[in-house]
Parts: structure tokens; sequence; C-alpha cells
């Protein structure tokens, strides 16, 4: 467990054995040779922790890791985590990304989880959260099922401490537990993508005045922040007063994955860097100059072939609109 100071902490319920294949020529139902294979140890809080260090901000990561490889973390250069080792093996997600081509990515359904392991884990978090002084903690990726139960894990517990503390919670996740958790409103922030927020309210979106509609449903269930991914389009933030939106010029994109997860890290390094007592936007922080940096840093990542981030350095341009256009067209358009 760290003894350092750190603003944030991040929980990574369900971390995965990260395979990337580099492949020039992909050839459906033949047999194809990599050119090169990556190997990570990620999951979405994972990503954010190994991504802020890069801006020197520790981020600690718990993350439950089944004990038949214990040397992962040194192998993939992840002693920044706190794991709590658990019975088991660790999945394994595998990626594949074509030379100047699309990106394939097959994810191992999470392992699940005995009740006691969960209970330790969000013990754990509870202790570092408190052991750090972190203000912000970050649950991000699938929630596995209890072994005992079948139901998924239950995060009411861990929000509820964390609101006894007074610390702001990230939640990424989609499906089934993003609506279930939108609708408590425990979630200071949730950032889903343009899919995920269709699923979620129930209605298709079609341009950036949809989004905003559904993003303040989310809001209108208690979530002070809705950080809307919209790929091409970058990101809309919605709070109960505010919308901003957030883009970069285009860039050439070589792996898309972990990009979400950049962004998350990227409006952390800004608004923890900064931090404000003034109520910015009706949420205490400053949400344009969050989001400036995620769409930075999301697309830094993209054109990266890891499936983490790797570096910050030479950030493309931000562009900030306090008023955006609500009748522009996505680039991407979702449906529910």
């Amino acid at each position: 467990m760290t003894g350092k100071i750190a603003p944030i902490v991040t929980l990574t319920p369900a971390p995965t054995l990260d395979r990337t294949y580099f492949v020039k020529n992909l050839e459906p139902g033949a047999v194809n040779r990599a050119d090169r294979v990556g190997e990570e140890l990620a999951g979405k809080g994972i990503n954010v922790s190994r991504a802020l260090r890069l801006a020197g901000i520790d981020a600690p990561g718990i993350v439950p890791i089944g004990d038949a490889d214990k040397g992962v973390l040194e192998r993939t250069n992840s002693e920044f985590l706190t794991p709590l080792w658990v019975d088991g093996t660790l999945r394994v997600s595998t990626t594949i990304v074509e030379l100047d081509g699309p990106t394939t990515k097959i994810n191992e359904h999470p392992r699940p989880l005995k009740q006691a392991d969960w209970d330790q884990v969000v013990k754990l978090t509870i202790q570092t959260i408190e052991d750090t002084g972190a203000k912000w903690l970050v649950v991000a990726g699938a929630h596995p099922e209890i072994v005992e139960t079948g139901k998924v894990i239950d995060l009411q517990p861990l929000f509820e401490k964390m609101e006894a503390l007074g610390i702001r919670v990230v939640l990424d996740t989609s499906g089934p537990a993003l609506r279930h958790w939108a609708k408590s409103g425990m979630a200071t922030i949730m950032k889903p993508n343009a899919h995920e927020l269709a699923e979620c309210v129930g209605k298709d979106l079609n341009t950036i005045g949809d989004v905003i509609d559904a993003a303040r449903q989310l809001n209108k269930w208690g979530v002070n922040c809705v950080m809307a991914s919209l790929g091409v389009d970058g990101i809309i933030a919605v709070t109960g007063s505010h919308a901003i939106h957030a883009y970069t010029d285009h860039v050439k994109v070589i792996n898309t994955v972990g990009a979400g997860d950049s962004t998350i890290a990227g409006f952390l390094s800004a608004v923890t860097a900064h931090p404000s007592d003034e109520n910015h936007y009706g949420v205490g922080f400053d949400v344009a100059e969050g989001i400036a940096a995620a769409v930075q840093w999301g697309a830094a990542k993209v054109q990266q072939p890891t499936s983490g981030l790797s570096s910050i350095e030479n950030l493309v341009e931000a562009h900030i609109e306090l008023i955006p256009n609500r009748d522009q067209l996505l680039g991407e358009p979702a449906t529910a």
C-alpha cells in the first residue's frame, strides 16, 4: 500500500492482460503473422493511473488480480498498482491493429469474485483514499459478478463512504451498470461514449443538442457532470447549468483502445493541478479546463500504438465552445 500523498486513487474491478498484435494486412479466416506483439496490464482504472504518471501525478491503482501469474506486475512495469491477490487467472484481452486499417478488440468476460474478496477490495480502496489524502476516486471498467450470488458487484457501500469523506467519484462503465448507477446519482462524473449515453436514456443521438439533452437526464438523476465522449467530435461536458464542447483538429488514428481512459486522466490532471474553491460551472471544479486537457490527451492516445497512453509530449491544440452549436450533426451518430 502506498504511503505517499496522492490526489487521485483508481479502482479497476476487472483488470485484464492486454495483448496487442500488429499486422499489415489482416485476412479473415486465414493464418496471419503478427509483425510484433505488445503486452500490458490494463483495464480502465489502470490506464488512468499509468497515464497520470506521465504528468508526474501519483494515482495508486487498486486491482484484484488472479494469483496464477504473480510476476505480471513486474513484467508489465505496473509496480504502481496495489494488488489484492485472488484465486485464479488474469483475463486476457486481444487487440489486432491493422496498418492503416481498423482496430479489432476481443475481451474475455470479467473473472467472477468471491464476496469476501470484493469486500476486501472495497476496504483496501477506502484505506488507500484515507492514507493518501486523495480527493478523487476513479472507478472504471467492467463490473464482475459475485461467485456466490451471480449478481454484479455492489458499489453502494463504497459510494456511501466516499460521500461521507467528501471524495468526488468518476465512474466509467457501460451497459446496465451505467444506467443503474446513473439513476442512483451517486457519481460526481460519468463518462459515457455516445452509444452508451444513447442506450442509457433510450434515445438516438444525431446532433450535439441531442447529446446535451441526454446528458441533462443524467444531471436530473444526480450526476453532477456528464462527459460525453463523441469520437471525432471530441467531448461534450454537461452540468445542470452549463454545456461545453471541446475538440481538436483531426489526427491520424492508429489505435483507439484506451482513448477514453486517457481523456479521464487528462481531465483530472488539469482539475487537480489547478484546484479552485470557486463554484465553477455549478460543480466546484473547472470543467472547461478539464475537458480541454481531456481531448488533448485523447488525441495523443489514438496516435499511439499501445493500449495505454505512452507520451503526452507535443499535444495538439484544444478548441473550446462555451456555447455549443446544438444543430451540429454528429460525425458518428448513436442509436439507442
